[in-house]
């Protein structure tokens, strides 16, 4: 059943990583064809069922991964296309449409994620036996499938502030992170000497272990603090509750696995011997979460009557060679070509956390990993960006932030379960018809 499982969720990653959907595998040649399937008087053919076969193989291989049986596989497969069918006519039942700009945006972009233009995608899918048709067909359907998921099942799923409650309290209660935990230590500290030898420094360690020995006798412990210890001891040479990021890592790891009233082997330190002893561990009061934040600029050419999208991808394609070259500075050409209000400060769109921008425009920011890239041309509903990555930075976030965070996170276990069983009530709803290979 686990190998089973795996092969599903290969073929469905395999499935998600190029834009081939129904449009994408039909064929042109229907000799020898045959049906073997209808959904909704609509047919699947063999060479169809063939063509995806091969690609979602060729898929599987790229990636590493090893091809479920020949029969398990064309199973798999049939069955993924059945769905795709029957969701793509409930989309157009919905009245769900995709215009001409969609598909442009979506085009470049595809493009620009495989590092050429729009014209050297189109001559790519052709020697893969795709026509300029095809492959904008098979954009449309992604699109619209998209758009019939955010309908159908991102809108059915709930999260109440009483489920994010829930979830905030489980995750404290199940928070073992020392380094988040508040606790409170007691220290022995044997100093030593900045110029001692190797001799002095083993004679000294030797204390330090017969003195956790008398501690976890039962010696008190603060007589012990009193007598021997070279650090402050007030309070029993106690530390105070504090959060374990506050703390040397060091002394976190030694009293990770102690209950209160445990005593740590012997930590060494730049200052010398500590013995350490656990005198309280707290959850955190409050669920700790941080958040990575970017920091970018960009440039923004606005689409329209002055200028296509063609000639604004190409603009900024030459503008991006300047830019990689050396021979010009990204703020300056902000300032003296982008359109929107960032232009002043050089493109500089500020610290910025995750879903702050429409998807296509993080996405191509999120690919950025070194300081100082800049991306290809980008296409979004706005126009077409350059983005270069400035900085990153990793933040806390505040308690309202940590509930929307939840929540999303709540959103998104749910959203496997929802989309499944809105695909089955799909395929139920549908007339599907199986159909033998003729004699």
């Amino acid at each position: 059943m686990k190998t089973m499982i795996s092969h599903v969720r290969a073929i469905a990653m395999a499935c998600l990583l190029t834009a081939v959907t129904p449009a994408l595998i039909a064929q042109t040649n229907r000799a020898a064809d045959y049906i073997v399937a209808v959904v909704n008087s609509e047919p699947i053919t063999f060479q169809e069922l063939s063509s995806e076969i091969r690609r979602v193989g060729q898929q599987l291989a790229q990636q590493g991964q090893a091809s479920p049986p020949a029969e398990e596989l064309q199973r798999l497969v049939l069955e993924r296309m059945i769905n795709d069918r029957a969701q793509l006519q409930l989309a157009r039942e919905q009245g769900i449409r995709v215009d001409a700009a969609a598909i442009d945006r979506a085009e470049q972009n595809l493009a620009s994620q495989n590092g050429m233009d729009v014209e050297a995608l189109r001559q790519k899918a052709a020697k893969d036996g795709l026509s300029k048709t095809t492959l904008r067909d098979g954009l449309r359907d992604q699109l619209m499938l998209r758009r019939l998921h955010e309908r159908e099942v991102d809108s059915s799923i709930r999260v109440s502030d009483v489920d994010v409650d829930r979830a905030i309290q489980e995750q404290q209660a199940s928070s073992t992170d020392p380094f988040a935990q508040e606790i409170n230590l007691a220290q022995i500290l044997l100093v030593l000497p900045e110029k001692a030898n190797g001799e002095e420094s083993a004679a000294l360690f030797v204390k330090a272990q017969k003195l956790v020995q008398r501690a976890r006798n039962g010696e008190d412990f603060n007589a012990l603090v009193q007598e021997f210890s070279a650090g402050d001891r007030r309070n029993g040479g106690q530390i105070g509750l504090r959060r374990g990021d506050r703390l040397p890592p060091v002394f976190v790891t030694a009293t990770q696995n102690l209950q209160p009233g445990g005593v740590s082997d012997v930590v060494r330190t730049a200052s010398g011997f500590h013995i350490l002893k656990l005198v309280e561990r707290k959850a955190p009061d409050r669920l700790i979460q941080t958040v990575v934040q970017t920091r970018a600029r960009h440039i923004l050419l606005r689409t329209g009557p002055q200028i296509s999208q063609e000639q604004a991808f190409a603009r900024l394609m030459a503008e991006r060679q300047q830019l990689v070259s050396g021979k010009a500075e990204f703020a300056a050409v902000a300032r003296k070509l982008s359109q929107d209000s960032s232009a002043e400060q050089g493109g500089d769109l500020g610290w910025a956390s995750p879903g702050m921008f429409v998807p296509e425009f993080e996405e191509a920011m999120n690919r950025l990993q070194e300081e100082g890239a800049i991306s290809p041309p980008v296409v979004s509903r706005f126009g077409v960006h350059l983005i270069q990555l400035t900085d990153r930075r990793r933040v806390e976030l505040n308690p309202q932030q940590i509930r929307e965070s939840v929540r999303q996170q709540l959103r998104q276990s749910r959203y496997e379960e929802a989309y499944t069983a809105w695909a089955r009530d799909v395929r139920a709803r549908a007339f599907v018809e199986m159909r033998e290979a003729p004699l």
